[in-house]
């Protein structure tokens, strides 16, 4: 039988303040994930379709964990990541989140044993709503994608594919109109990159969550966790920002190497050219081909093409 405890702790001391986030808490709330999946997929499951959260604790090195996993009507995993940063390996991420699942899920089973083991099938989603463009709604993203190449034909082995959908504010029209939540958590963002543009990241937020409670955004939600959202949503703008230094940082680097080796290069050709100036100088003169090549640096064959 199914072990009934749904909870998955790695590590039981971890905070789980500190490595929950504020989707995750928004979207795990009675009722909301049913929302979600339908929003995403185009289901029509009721309201009172039997959820059960699963909670993924400390599974990867770092305490990398995914912000929102469920079983739905006893047929789905279902692993939604949030996402402000475009990361194309989510799916590498996910199998490891589905592989401990699994692992979890199938304890109380014998795995060497002959029947098959009965498992809920799983799905992936990211949804995206960082300032990097992203042209499409939607993207594909497949494990087999990052496979090193060996010049196999045919299909993968191994495959695992994550959608990822745009839910910035314009974006994915529709599923903002069947998902009040979703749509509801697109302002409230929008709202933060708004004052975040002239002000500093806590007046920001006090001052989006203020707005959104004034104006019956999300307003039970914030008002009852007003704190825990805060302090989350600090860590996390915070750290968003240091990621978008570190590409920053990273591309201007990138630029000053590409200068420097562009530059040496250039060295490297201007005294190319000079040694085979030197070398027609000597060759009409009539010098032998080894000379002209030990004077100039050059190879014979360079001077016989020449």
């Amino acid at each position: 039988m199914k072990p009934a405890d749904t909870n998955i702790s790695i590590n039981p001391s971890a905070n789980r303040e500190y490595r929950d986030s504020v989707f995750g808490l928004l979207f795990s709330q009675a009722g909301v994930p049913v929302e979600l999946y339908n929003t995403i997929t185009g289901s029509n499951y009721n309201a009172d379709t039997e959820v059960k959260i699963i909670r993924l604790k400390n599974i990867l090195t770092g305490g990398r964990v995914n912000d929102l996993s469920f079983e739905l009507d006893g047929r789905f995993v279902v692993l939604i990541e949030h996402q402000s940063t475009i990361n194309e390996n989510m799916p590498l991420r996910m199998l490891f989140y589905i592989a401990e699942i699994y692992n979890w899920y199938c304890k109380e089973y014998d795995e060497y044993r002959k029947r098959r083991i009965p498992i809920p099938r799983p799905e992936f989603f990211v949804l995206y709503n960082g300032v990097e463009e992203m042209p499409e709604d939607m993207r594909v993203l497949k494990l087999s994608d990052m496979f090193i190449e060996h010049g196999l034909e045919g299909p993968a082995d191994l495959e695992v594919i994550v959608r990822v959908y745009n839910i910035n504010k314009g974006r994915n029209i529709e599923m903002a109109r069947r998902s009040p939540t979703l749509d509801e958590y697109k302002t409230f963002v929008a709202k933060i990159r708004e004052y975040a543009g002239t002000m500093s990241l806590e007046e920001a937020l006090a001052r989006a969550m203020e707005y959104c409670m004034e104006h019956n955004i999300l307003k039970k939600f914030l008002k009852h966790h007003k704190k825990e959202v805060f302090n989350m949503l600090t860590r996390e703008w915070r750290h968003e920002d240091e990621v978008m230094i570190a590409k920053e940082e990273g591309v201007a680097i990138g630029i000053e190497r590409g200068m420097e080796r562009g530059m040496e290069r250039g060295m490297e050709r201007g005294k190319w050219e000079k040694a085979i100036e030197i070398a027609k100088s000597l060759h009409a003169k009539g010098i032998d081909v080894n000379t002209i090549a030990e004077s100039t640096g050059l190879t014979v064959d360079d001077v016989l093409r020449m």
